[in-house]
């Protein structure tokens, strides 16, 4: 049998994970993703198949900017970012689903972000 890969190792961890962690109305799920270039976080809610805010380094605020590259300043940025939209939304609790990857680095960052801006999870 073949090694796993690092891509297929995280998918796994993210369908284990996904078992347990779902999103309610009440309690919404913060999704995160680390591509090799961008930073995507989502607060869905998973009874109705609706995403509530989202936030990526795609977006014409951070596409702009000579200094977004996928580290860890940038998932701060994110992170506040994404907090700051939830509470617009009236969303402040939510749980936290990593996707996959391991916390640290950047999903801590963009987590510790999420929950000094107002996100409680």
């Amino acid at each position: 049998m073949p090694t796993p890969t690092t891509k297929s190792r995280i998918e796994i961890r993210h369908r284990r994970i996904r078992k347990r962690v779902h999103g309610t109305p009440e309690r919404p799920r913060l999704a995160v993703h680390f591509s090799g270039q961008h930073i995507y976080a989502q607060v869905i809610d998973d009874q109705a198949g609706r995403t509530l805010a989202a936030v990526n380094t795609t977006e014409k605020d951070f596409a702009a900017s000579k200094e977004t590259r996928p580290n860890v300043a940038t998932a701060e940025k994110v992170g506040r970012l994404v907090a700051e939209r939830s509470l617009s939304s009236n969303i402040r609790r939510v749980v936290f689903d990593r996707g996959g990857f391991t916390y640290h680095g950047k999903v801590k960052a963009l987590a510790e972000a999420a929950r000094a801006g107002g996100l409680e999870f």
